[in-house]
């Protein structure tokens, strides 16, 4: 296997957040103190981190690794907890057939950098991944995306729309037709097998998901976690507790973060309004509903969950007596997670770094410190036949990233096939008459301004047709050599599926049926090389 690293910047729609971020520190960027580490510094690294009630916390995550298949690492991990090693943690969405690419790169970076910083402090630390099994976006979980010969291919389940706990639903008989479907499309690889054992039909999409993950990692020891539970949630009660209690000081303060980010020019990845709140409540009918503040969060008046008001007592009450109907939206789950966990630091992607520019308003207000972020691992998978194709056509990952489409990434490897001679003469004529057009534009606009900018205009029109010539004689190409159409097609399918970044489109469990289930320790390695960018990883 080869790898390169380069720039976050060959990524498509990397946000100027996300991207400064990565280049910290620069002098007198305010996102030195919206952020508690640097990327590649080892600041985080042994930072005292205390949690109440370690043996208890223990206990849970025991019970919880066993009933999720851990092997001897993982329960070796949760007793080095119990005795106050800290957590590097990250987590993901609960996704069918263990979800998208990144949520193989989140488990190994959380691994790499636990590792990492056990070994240069001498503290030890351990891998945690939380299971997001309460959100309820159904549509964004209930499906899984391979790769046939032609198509990108997305199979989905049909959970039922309860508008609950996504993690709750059990799976039901119709996972079997998927689990087939999906290994056919796989090749019956190995990894089938497992995909088999942990979706069963008796299983929930969260317990799934979880088996998955600790199987998968169970030589590198991840604690794999769910708290969508009582005993999890009683854990958190203080910050559910301060999200009731100190509402509009929180929010006061989440606004003017939101400000200042606008100010340096960035944007607020989660709208905050005046009246919203950090909550999401389970109503009578196990619905998970936004909670909105409709007065003062001191005194009687309600807070709404869809058609229902409650004051602010009776939240306390059901915090009180069933804390698990309480939980909390993206700006404050980390500091959430943080209330359970002895977290060093949280390894995140693009959009949860940016989330946590202003969480950390949340995090100061509430446990009166920072959490460091870490990017997670980045990186494009290159199998054997799509690195050949790329040599043949002489065409880079970059390049693939900036036609966008099939049809304009064939355009360019037709215009690579043409003959030497239709090169140099489309060339030749085209800067001919870029000199002979700039020559014009320039005399005719000394002589009048006006007479200038219609000149401009129409020489701009005779390069139009320039191109549009280059582009025509391309497409004769592909159309006289039908392989190119097929390379570009098969190209963007396997590292740019619809325009989206391959680690946030294809399964993970397709690159292990490539690699087989051995290529976890491959990418615990790389990201163990902190390569803070988007690396290539070529297959061989």
């Amino acid at each position: 296997m080869i790898s390169e690293c380069y720039p976050m910047s060959v990524l498509p729609h990397v946000s100027r957040l996300y991207g400064e971020y990565l280049g910290m520190p620069h002098a007198g960027s305010p996102l030195q103190g919206w952020y508690g580490a640097e990327p590649e510094g080892p600041g985080w690294m042994g930072r005292e981190v205390r949690v109440r009630d370690a043996a208890g916390l223990a206990e849970l995550l025991t019970e919880q690794a066993v009933e999720f298949g851990a092997g001897p690492q993982t329960l070796a991990n949760v007793e080095k907890l119990r005795n106050g090693a800290r957590a590097v943690v990250t987590g993901q969405q609960v996704g069918l057939l263990g979800g998208p690419l990144l949520t193989l790169f989140k488990a190994a970076t959380a691994i790499a950098r636990a590792s990492e910083a056990t070994r240069t402090t001498g503290v030890e630390h351990v891998p945690v991944f939380w299971c997001a099994t309460e959100d309820h976006d159904l549509a964004e979980v209930d499906q899984v995306t391979l790769v046939n010969k032609r198509a990108v291919e997305t199979l989905r389940l049909g959970l039922p729309r309860t508008g609950g706990e996504v993690g709750a639903l059990r799976l039901g008989q119709g996972v079997r037709e998927l689990v087939e479907q999906a290994s056919e499309l796989l090749g019956y690889a190995p990894v089938c097998g497992l995909l088999e054992e942990c979706y069963a039909p008796e299983r929930t999409l969260g317990e799934a998901f979880a088996r998955l993950l600790t199987l998968l990692f169970a030589e590198h020891g991840l604690i794999v976690m769910d708290a969508a539970g009582r005993e999890f949630h009683a854990r958190g009660a203080s910050t559910l507790r301060a999200a009731i209690e100190r509402a509009e000081e929180l929010e006061a303060a989440l606004l003017e973060r939101s400000a200042a980010l606008e100010a340096a020019g960035y944007h607020a990845q989660v709208l905050v309004k005046p009246g919203s709140s950090l909550l999401f409540l389970l109503d009578e009918r196990g619905e998970r509903v936004a909670l909105r503040r409709t007065g003062s969060g001191a005194g009687p008046e309600a807070w709404r969950a869809g058609a229902k008001s409650y004051t602010a007592a009776e939240l306390l009450q059901i915090l009180e007596s069933a804390p698990e109907r309480l939980s909390p939206n993206a700006l404050l789950r980390p500091v959430f997670e943080d209330t359970i966990l002895p977290t060093a630091a949280y390894v995140g992607g693009p959009a949860e770094i940016a989330y946590f520019a202003q969480s950390a308003v949340l995090y100061e207000r509430i446990l009166g410190r920072l959490t460091p972020v870490l990017p997670r691992f980045s990186a494009t998978v290159i199998e054997p036949a799509m690195d050949v194709a790329m040599a043949k056509h002489e065409v880079t990952l970059e390049q693939i990233f900036a036609a966008g489409s099939a049809e304009s990434l064939a355009e360019r490897l037709g215009a690579r096939a043409m003959p030497i001679e239709q090169k140099r003469r489309l060339a030749a004529a085209g800067n001919a008459m870029d000199v002979e057009l700039s020559a014009l534009t320039g005399y005719l606009g000394a002589v009048d301004e006006s007479l200038g900018r219609s000149a401009l205009v129409s020489a701009n029109k005779m390069r139009y047709q320039m191109n549009r010539l280059r582009r025509i004689a391309a497409r004769f190409e592909v159309q006289k050599e039908a392989s190119l159409g097929r390379h570009a097609e098969a190209l963007m399918l396997h590292l740019f599926p619809g325009a989206h970044p391959q680690e946030r489109v294809l399964a993970g469990v397709w690159f292990l049926a490539q690699g087989g289930v051995s290529w976890i320790d491959k990418i615990v390695e790389e990201s163990a090389q902190m390569c803070v960018g988007h690396r290539v990883i070529r297959l061989g």
